[in-house]
This record gives structure tokens, C-alpha cells and sequence, in this order.
């Protein structure tokens, strides 16, 4: 297994427009992401083969990408089907073909998958509840200068929540909270115990009697975090990111926001919409400082029981990179107690 194996996104599918061309970065990879003649995506190396110009600064002509150097056109499995100055001499040649990708829509996301014969052949994540009657959607889109491990590890990350978004999300009350951690099938999976309140601002609107809190946090292969919180009827959120490496200290994050809130669905949205942009942004600025330390002194940490979470993401990201399966590492479940 290896991280070319999965599918990513590289648009909303909105943004991708007919004729329209999108430049986006994978793992690595530059892409010019465009609707072919059948309206469907497509993706193709950003690479013209003629002088290497870059495909997605050229323009989309009858569903197929013209590079805006000298003219050659690709059609959607990237074969040039034209070069101008080659006249009514040109033919089409399998040696003049651009690498291109699977591509998938789903969720209102378009995804790429860079492998083109991946070792285990997975579906892209289903987003919690998408477009379900009785659930509203807010989504957000943001580039993070730190790498895809960090930037999971911080959006399942209890501590920092008092001291990176104090007042909006969580004060530091030193409130005693358990918390089981399971590695599981290639998955962390987290149950939370004993939270009741210290929600931020909203704790009044969202949890007025005091309820336990049912919260769930959870990882699953390679990128993707999803937070529930499930406090009284109608009062039941997720927030569920999607972390695109873009280079080894790029992460374009799409997160969605999806809550049923009853008869405030539609009246909630600009202040969920706000909120999350809020928090995320703080989060943006923290990962930035540690994306500089690291980058100086590297990633020797120093763990707390509170971070078996990410121990336990570290393993499953580690064991891709060494070509290896996650899900065939050890069932593993530990209780930890720790201080809000």
C-alpha cells in the first residue's frame, strides 16, 4: 500500500466549471484538473510534452485542454489530437500522450487517485449525513503550511482546544475527562467520558440541561478526521476533514461541517460558517509555528498519555510509507484520563 493508492480531492465540484481549468498540486504532482465533452472530470499531468510549459495556465476548447504555448491539444486521456504547426501533416501518436489519472465525483468533491492500478482498490470516504434531509452543510477550504500527519493529529486534539481557541471552543477549567483510544482496521477510533459543558460561547445554545456529551473523534486511512458531538435532539455536529498533501509542508484542508440543529439549520449557517473559519484559522497560525520548528529542529516529541491518539495515527501513516498495510496492524485499545 502506498499513499498514490487513495483517492484525494482537488475541487469542489462547483469550481469545476466547464472550461474552466484548475491547477492543483498531489502528493508532489502537479495537476490540470478540466470537464471533458461529456462533462465528466479530468486529470492530466500539468506538463505540455512539447517545452513543458504548464497545461492548466492554457484553456478548455470543445472539452479538450489547449496549452497556451504553442497550441497543442489533449483530450481527456491526455492524447494530443492537434498541434498548429503542424498543419493538415499532423496524426495522432501513442508517443505523444500525457500521464493522466482516475478521477471520481462524490459528495459535491472531485477526487484524483494518482495510482493508476492501486494495490487495494478503496472507495473515497463518504462525508457524514451529505445532503440528508434534516442536515445542513457548511464547507470550508484552507491551505495549512505543516504536513498531513500534524494537521489530522490537531483536528482530533482535545488539549490545545483550551489554549489555541479559548472562549470560542473550550477554556482551560482542568476538568478531569476520559477517553478510550482503539486502533482498529487501519482506523483510531475515540470515545470521550464525563464532558458535559465548556463548549465556548455556544455551550448555552447547545447543551443548556447539561447533558453528558456523547463524543466520538476518529481517523481513518490516510487523511481523513471526523468529530461528533451528539448533546440533545437537534443538537447533533460533525466536523469532518479531508487533509491533501500537496507537497511534504502543503495541506489543503476541506472540511465540512454538518449539523442538524432542527428549526436553526438555516438560520445557523453564517455563524457556523464563521466559527469554524474562526477556529481554523487559529489552528492555521499553531501548525504554521510548529511547521517552523520542525522544519529546524525536527519531530523529536515528548508524549503525554493524553497523545496516544496520535501515536496511534503516527503508526497507520508510517506503516503506508514503508509500503506496508495498516489494517493489518494490532488491534489496540487504551484508557487514558486526562485534565481540560
Amino acid at each position: 500500500m502506498q499513499f498514490a493508492d487513495f483517492w484525494y480531492i482537488v475541487a469542489l465540484s462547483d469550481h469545476l466549471q466547464p472550461n474552466k481549468v484548475l491547477a492543483r498540486s498531489l502528493l508532489g504532482e502537479w495537476l490540470a484538473i478540466f470537464r471533458g465533452e461529456d462533462g465528466q472530470a479530468v486529470a492530466l499531468r500539468d506538463r505540455c510534452l512539447h517545452r513543458s510549459s504548464r497545461l492548466s495556465a492554457g484553456k478548455v476548447c470543445d472539452g479538450a485542454l489547449q496549452c497556451p504555448y504553442h497550441g497543442w491539444i489533449y483530450d481527456r486521456n491526455g492524447t494530443v489530437i492537434a498541434v498548429p504547426s503542424e498543419g493538415d501533416s499532423f496524426k495522432p501518436s501513442q508517443q505523444r500522450q500525457a500521464k493522466h489519472y482516475p478521477t471520481r465525483e462524490q459528495d459535491g468533491y472531485v477526487y484524483v487517485r494518482l495510482a493508476e492500478t492501486p494495490s487495494v482498490d478503496l472507495e473515497p470516504f463518504a462525508m457524514p449525513h451529505y445532503q440528508e434531509r434534516g442536515w445542513e452543510t457548511v464547507r470550508v477550504i484552507n491551505r495549512f503550511a505543516n504536513n498531513v500527519t500534524n494537521c489530522a493529529e490537531n483536528f482530533i486534539d482535545i488539549p490545545h482546544t483550551a489554549f489555541v481557541h479559548p472562549g470560542v471552543f473550550r477554556t482551560s477549567h482542568q476538568q478531569k475527562l476520559e477517553m478510550t483510544v482503539e486502533r482498529c482496521n487501519g482506523a483510531v477510533l475515540v470515545e470521550y467520558h464525563n464532558e458535559t459543558s465548556n463548549l465556548g460561547w455556544y455551550t448555552r445554545f447547545l447543551n443548556s440541561p447539561g447533558f453528558e456529551i456523547q463524543h466520538c473523534d476518529r481517523f481513518y486511512l490516510p487523511n481523513i478526521t471526523s468529530v461528533e458531538y451528539k448533546m440533545a435532539q437537534n443538537r447533533h455536529l460533525f466536523i469532518t476533514s479531508q487533509s491533501i498533501p500537496e507537497t511534504d509542508n502543503s495541506t489543503l484542508v476541506y472540511t465540512d461541517v454538518t449539523y442538524n440543529y432542527g428549526i436553526w439549520n438555516k438560520l445557523a449557517r453564517p455563524l457556523v460558517w464563521w466559527t469554524a473559519q474562526h477556529i481554523i484559522q487559529q489552528d492555521i497560525e499553531i501548525l504554521k509555528i510548529q511547521g517552523d520548528a520542525i522544519a529546524k529542529y525536527g519531530t523529536q516529541f515528548s508524549h503525554t498519555p493524553a497523545d496516544t491518539i496520535h501515536l496511534f495515527v503516527e503508526s497507520i501513516r508510517a506503516a503506508i510509507s514503508r509500503g506496508e498495510d495498516p489494517r493489518l496492524l494490532p488491534n489496540q485499545s487504551v484508557k487514558v484520563t486526562f485534565w481540560v
